[in-house]
């Protein structure tokens, strides 16, 4: 049953700090299109301030990605293990390799989360103005779980297919790809199109409930930093 986890020691260490920086800097994104803070920005902008928070958030998740990419590589071979944890990981690929070990990967990362961001926030707030009117300001429990729950689907859908790529391009020995170019070839060349969207199923099951919740918890954050310090 834990094998079912393992490796996701540090996702979860970075998953508050993830989120915290990707809805920043959504909300950066859309701070630098608007003439006033109430202005309503169209869907290309929304995407485009996506584009930027999924950008921002790289530093972090590729590292963070990187390490749990070989711990679950190492979990499903037979032979001994060369990592006893996530900071082993860390001090083995930066004594092989330096910081661009520990971030390997990080433009295919970038890749993946930028525009998978935009498509993640557009859709949320277009699908939040579809049910509750263009000023979203009679949000319910209902609208936000279904809004939360089809953005975490959205964003999968376009994240999909980068995602593999970089997990092989970060789980893979140093040396056997050239980059995320390589890996897409090699892949497309020896498997197909459909290798793209491998795990693709219960990527998607997945996503719709764990969005849902993070999209309640942060309108609920908000509403909450709202009536508390309202000129924060």
């Amino acid at each position: 049953m834990f094998a079912l986890y393992k490796g996701m020691g540090a996702p979860l260490v970075g998953v508050a700090p993830i989120f915290a920086l990707s809805f920043m800097g959504f909300g950066i994104g859309k701070k630098i299109q608007q003439s006033s803070p109430d202005e309503a920005l169209g869907p290309a902008q929304l995407a485009a301030a996506g584009f930027l928070s999924g950008f921002m958030t790289t530093v972090i998740m590729a590292p963070g990605e990187r390490i749990k990419c070989l711990l679950q590589v190492q979990q499903a071979s037979t032979g001994p293990p060369k990592y006893s944890g996530p900071a082993d990981v860390v001090k083995s690929l930066y004594r092989e390799g330096g910081l661009r070990s520990i971030f390997k990967g990080s433009a295919a990362t970038a890749a993946r989360d930028a525009p998978a961001s935009a498509a993640y926030f557009a859709s949320y707030e277009l699908i939040q103005r579809w049910l509750q009117g263009p000023d979203r300001q009679k949000l319910s429990i209902g609208s936000t779980l279904f809004a939360g729950g089809m953005a975490g689907i959205f964003n999968w859908v376009v994240a999909i297919p980068m995602d593999v790529v970089k997990s092989r391009l970060q789980a893979a020995p140093e040396g056997k790809y050239k980059g995320a170019a390589d890996v897409l070839k090699q892949l497309l060349k020896n498997e197909g199109f459909g290798a793209l969207w491998k795990g693709a199923v219960p990527i998607l099951l997945r996503s719709f409930p764990a969005n849902a919740a993070c999209f309640l918890g942060y309108e609920a954050a908000m509403y909450g930093l709202n009536q508390v310090a309202p000129n924060l």
